[in-house]
Order: structure tokens, then sequence, then C-alpha cells
């Protein structure tokens, strides 16, 4: 028997030291995960910051505050335009912004409408304004006018950047669809109508103690206003012992007449004497 060889004998002692090696790491991190390695854990998505959200309501109520004072004048007393105007103007170039100092203008009603927002803080506002008849540089009659007013962010504040433009107002609606009236239930309508007449001339009076179903809350009206009529009074078709009908009232105030149309429920009361009909909810539009 032949001794072996150095380099024999290490190279021997050296495998075999190797494969228990690997033996032992594969008994630590597990041989399936040498051929199918798990999948990184990924963490939540990163957050993106939004921009700043544009302040329309702010941008709205500067825009109408300025329209006021700009389309106000009075040759007597221009200081109080340039003051007014000051408030919301960026900054103190023609303190007249436009005006040749004649006349006088007023204004009643001023309306905030969209807010285009058009970047680095800089929108336009429409804004509708009526101008009261009878003033003006040559005592016009008045009426609406729309305004583009060019407002800024600055800071913490909103302010009229430059001059507006005069536009036209807004369109009204050129069709509003109808809807459908519902089946009238005409048995109902006769037995109810001396309810709905006595319920309304002390809904005026500020009273409906008696004539509103227990529990029902309806603030009475302010004093000045009475009864002209119930012109138009109808049931809807149903069942049950609540009813849902539209009430078509006149009223007469101190300064003329005014047709109104409510929707009124009704609720089957139960007592000793009788049963009869209360209203128990009212609200207006007819709807």
């Amino acid at each position: 028997m032949q001794d072996e060889k150095s380099g024999t004998l290490f190279a021997r002692r050296f495998g075999r030291g190797l494969l228990w090696t690997v033996v032992a790491l594969a008994a630590v991190t597990g041989v399936r995960s040498w051929f199918f390695p798990s999948k990184p854990v990924q963490g939540p998505p990163p957050v993106v910051k939004a921009g700043p959200v544009y302040p329309v309501d702010t941008a709205q109520a500067v825009a109408a505050r300025f329209t006021r004072a700009y389309l106000t004048w009075d040759e007597e007393n221009p200081g109080d335009r340039e003051k007014a105007l000051a408030l919301d103007v960026a900054s103190a170039g023609d303190p007249a912004m436009g005006w040749d100092g004649k006349g006088k203008q007023e204004v009643d009603e001023v309306h905030s409408g969209q807010v285009a927002v058009t970047g680095k803080g800089r929108a336009r506002v429409h804004v509708e304004a009526h101008i009261l008849p009878g003033t003006g540089k040559n005592g016009g009659k008045g009426g609406w006018l729309g305004l583009d007013v060019p407002v800024v962010r600055v800071g913490e504040r909103v302010v009229v950047s430059g001059e507006p433009g005069l536009v036209g107002p807004t369109a009204p609606p050129a069709h509003v669809p109808e809807s459908d009236p519902p089946p009238v239930d005409a048995a109902m309508l006769q037995r109810t109508k001396g309810v709905l007449t006595q319920f309304f001339k002390e809904y005026a009076a500020g009273d409906t103690s008696t004539v509103a179903a227990p529990g029902a809350k309806i603030p009475a009206l302010p004093a000045g206003i009475a009864l002209g009529g119930l012109d138009d009074w109808s049931v809807d078709a149903g069942k049950g012992s609540d009813r849902t009908g539209t009430a078509v009232v006149r009223w007469d105030t101190s300064g003329g007449a005014v047709e109104q149309t409510y929707r009124v429920v009704i609720t089957r009361v139960a007592s000793a004497q009788a049963e009869r009909w209360q209203v128990s909810g009212l609200h207006g539009g007819g709807n």
C-alpha cells in the first residue's frame, strides 16, 4: 500500500470540507431559495404631494368686492371709490383705474361665478353686477353686465392684478324641461280643500296650532301678509295616512299680491270626536 501524495490528500480533504459547507448552507437558507428567490418586499408607494389648491372662494369674494367698487362712482366724492379699490388692487397704479371722474353710478347686486385658473397663482373671475337704473353718465336704464376680473395669489392673500374686462352677462338656459304632474286623487282634493284654506289663513295670521298635525313644526309667516286665496289644490294619487299635494296660494302684502306654489304633506289624525286631515309638512317651490 503506497502513501498518498500530499497534494492528493489535500485535495480530498478540501473537497470534503467544501461539501459539508454546502450542506450546512442549504440547511440554513433552504435549497428552494437558491432556485426560486423570494421577491423583494415592496413598501407603500411614494406619496406624491399635490400642489396647493387654488383658493376659489377667496378669489370670488375679492373679485365681488372689487367689482362693486370698480363700477360705483360719484363725481362729488371721487375719493370714496379710490379707497374702496385700494382694498383689493395689487399695486398703487392708476387709483382711478380708468374712470374719467365724471357722473354717478351705483351697483345694488354683485354675484361671482366661474374662476378660471391660468397658472402661476393667477386666475380670472367672472362677476356679474346689476347697475341701478337712473345712474351712470347718461342716467341709463341700468341692468346686468359681466366683468372678467384678473386676480393673483400673493402669499396668503388674493388681490386684483390689473384692470378687468367688460363682458356680457351669462345667458339664461334656453329651456327647462318640465316634469309630468302626478295623477290626482279628485275625491281627496274635495275632502281636504277646506282644511288647506283654513291652514293658510292661520299660517299667515301667525298661529297654526289648530290646523297643523300634532308634532308638526311650521314657522309662521311674518306680520303684514294675508291670504288672498287658495287658487289651486291637488292631491297626488296614493294611499295611507300621509298624503302629498300641491297648493297654489295667492298672498296679499302691503305692496300688492304674489302667487306662490307649495308642496304640502297632510296627515290623517284620529280623535275621540272624528277623523280629520291636518298639515304635517310644507315647503315652497312645488318640486
